[in-house]
């Protein structure tokens, strides 16, 4: 498996509760590229179920689209400006500006599901990213972001 996305970010980035791998509670999401767009797969465990019995939490389904999404962001970047991360130079941290989910049916829970993100465009700080998740070949969540070059 390439490496993940998630894995070049410098410690003081590593404490997201999504994908940050120092987060011992967290969920450890890895994004990596698949051609040009960005995947992640995450199999939801049953504490996060939401309403419709054996299916996820619609808040569960956003964060996986965030935390995917600001990865895929950096990443468009990275590659726009002939970079990769984890090259050594300054890191681009991306944080959601807005995030937009549409649900299209409920998410099961105990199955693998697969985030992808695509590039809308990047204009200055800002990223934009097409988002999707699925199970089993069925579309369950679509979103669009915008996310924010992070300055200190």
């Amino acid at each position: 498996m390439p490496t993940a996305f998630q894995d070049c970010y410098p410690e003081r980035f590593s404490h997201c509760w999504g994908c940050g791998k120092d987060n011992p509670r967290g969920h450890h999401l890895k994004s990596c590229w698949d051609g040009e767009e960005t995947v992640a797969r995450f199999t939801v465990p049953p504490e996060f179920s939401g309403g419709v019995p054996d299916h996820v939490y619609g808040g569960m389904v956003a964060s996986l689209l965030d935390c995917h999404g600001t990865a895929s962001a950096a990443a468009f970047a990275y590659r726009a400006a002939g970079r990769e991360m984890g090259d050594g130079g300054e890191f681009m941290r991306f944080v959601t500006a807005s995030l937009k989910v549409d649900y299209l049916r409920p998410t099961p829970i105990g199955v693998e599901l697969e985030i992808r993100g695509r590039l809308l465009g990047i204009e200055g700080r800002k990223v934009r990213v097409a988002l999707s998740l699925g199970a089993a070949g069925q579309a369950c969540a679509r979103g669009e972001m915008l996310a924010v070059l992070f300055r200190e």
